[in-house]
């Protein structure tokens, strides 16, 4: 009986150890070893708005392409203007290249919610409807609505001075009010140049317009007969347009319109439009 219960004892000893064996060789086989964790990937980092741009080697921008002097083509059919040519400089400081796509108006806002492009340079004003839903670099150009005369004319030296005048306007435009406020009589033009048809033709007395087109007028045609005797202190300030969410992307632009405008180079390409810095 003692010899077998040892011979019993003995086998239920062996069972054990083999059965510890077994336990220990699956424990160590669930533990990754440092090994193994050195030598597994580690999952790609999403990239941000301004590596994806980086990466691409373009940056995508919206522009019109008939809006002079602003966004146009040239006589050799270049697209070239203001615009462009920020956005061209832009683009080289960021270390890519510039990929235009030229968009109706109407279209352009739709362009960017579909992500056809990156960015829009195309003298889009900041206003608090887009700033909803877009977000905007630094301002690169300011627009001011002045009050245009012709050359002349003595009788009007200020808005005020509109009273029982006739200005032509744009019906629908924020620049009729302002002469309707100040009491002028409207005579509806179709935009800027027929306007100033009108004016130096003498059918009119005044146009309230934009500031950036008198410049631009003046700079294809310094002899014409006009001046501008007022002007509204307050301005509209334009710039490139994001889609929310890009923050590194617009960082970058903002930094780089600002680098331009300390380094001279905002200023060249300005005066090579506008005769003037219109930054400010």
């Amino acid at each position: 009986m003692k010899k077998l219960s040892l011979t019993i004892l003995l086998a239920l000893t062996v069972v054990l150890v083999a059965a510890c064996g077994n336990n220990a060789n699956n424990n160590k086989a669930a533990e990754p070893t440092a090994a193994t964790n050195e030598g597994a990937a580690a999952p790609a980092a999403e990239q941000n708005s301004l590596e994806a741009v980086k990466a691409s080697g373009k940056l995508r921008i919206g522009t019109e392409g008939t809006y002079a002097p602003f966004t146009f083509h040239d006589a050799a059919g270049k697209l070239t203007g203001f615009d462009v040519e920020i956005a061209e400089e832009v683009s080289k400081r960021l270390g890519v290249e510039p990929e235009f796509f030229e968009t109706q108006w109407d279209g352009i806002f739709a362009g960017m919610d579909a992500k056809r492009f990156d960015v829009i340079f195309n003298e889009v004003s900041i206003n608090d409807e887009r700033k909803v839903k877009y977000d905007f670099s630094e301002s690169y150009i300011v627009s001011k609505a002045v009050l245009i005369v012709s050359e002349d004319n003595e009788d009007i030296k200020s808005f005020a001075d509109l009273k029982g005048k006739k200005a032509g306007q744009s019906l629908t435009s924020n620049l009729s009010k302002i002469a309707t406020d100040n009491g002028a009589e409207i005579v509806g033009t179709e935009g800027f140049n027929q306007a100033i048809d009108l004016l130096i033709s003498g059918r009119i007395d005044a146009t309230v317009n934009d500031g950036l087109s008198f410049l631009d007028l003046k700079k294809q045609k310094p002899d014409v007969k006009i001046k501008v005797v007022d002007e509204i202190a307050e301005g509209s300030h334009s710039a490139a347009v994001f889609l929310k969410g890009n923050d590194e992307l617009v960082k970058a632009v903002s930094d780089a319109i600002t680098e331009m405008k300390s380094d001279g180079t905002y200023l060249k390409i300005s005066e090579k439009y506008f005769g003037t810095d219109v930054s400010k």
